[in-house]
């Protein structure tokens, strides 16, 4: 049985050890899918998942990072970022392999509106690369609607086509 739970300091540093050690398998699928295929430079993904870069966007009281647990082992995570009192960002959701295509993504999403709905936010809001359809699929079936596209320059120098979804948590 799956469950999720907020993470605690001492969950970011086994979260942060483990994506590591996933991304370090060139071959893996986690890294095909997230890391070749848009051409992010390793230095970039070794630093945005380091222990002291997650516990740092934790400490700053807008990210929140959301674990979906089986026996006790980490199977999944979504990450939010409250933009303002109204509007919180949906940054990622990640399923381990082994573990995809099990609906733990949409209990991790589910989880999080449920969240954004008891704290009053209005709104929430991600991002995703125009091809990603199965991204966007998910987005779509869950209730998000598309508004906006816009290309944009990746912090290592591509062209990216972004897409914005928002739902709007109900009341």
């Amino acid at each position: 049985m799956t469950t999720i739970k907020k993470a605690k300091q001492k969950d970011i540093r086994a979260l942060s050890k483990k994506l590591l050690t996933l991304l370090e398998d060139k071959n893996s699928q986690i890294y095909q899918e997230n890391v070749t295929k848009f051409g992010i430079p390793e230095e970039y993904v070794k630093k945005a998942f380091a222990e002291e870069q997650l516990l740092k966007a934790v400490a700053t009281g807008k990210a929140t990072f959301y674990l979906a647990l089986e026996n006790n082992e980490t199977i999944g995570l979504a990450q939010t970022i409250q933009q303002d009192a109204n509007t919180v960002e949906l940054d990622r959701i990640i399923i381990f392999p082994k573990h995809t295509r099990k609906g733990i993504g949409t209990q991790l999403l589910h989880q999080v509106l449920i969240d954004q709905e008891q704290k009053g936010v209005n709104t929430v809001i991600v991002n995703t690369g125009k091809e990603e359809i199965q991204a966007r699929r998910f987005y779509e079936k869950n209730g998000f609607k598309q508004i906006k596209e816009a290309t944009i320059e990746d912090p290592w120098g591509k062209k990216l086509i972004l897409v914005t979804y928002q739902i709007h948590v109900k009341r």
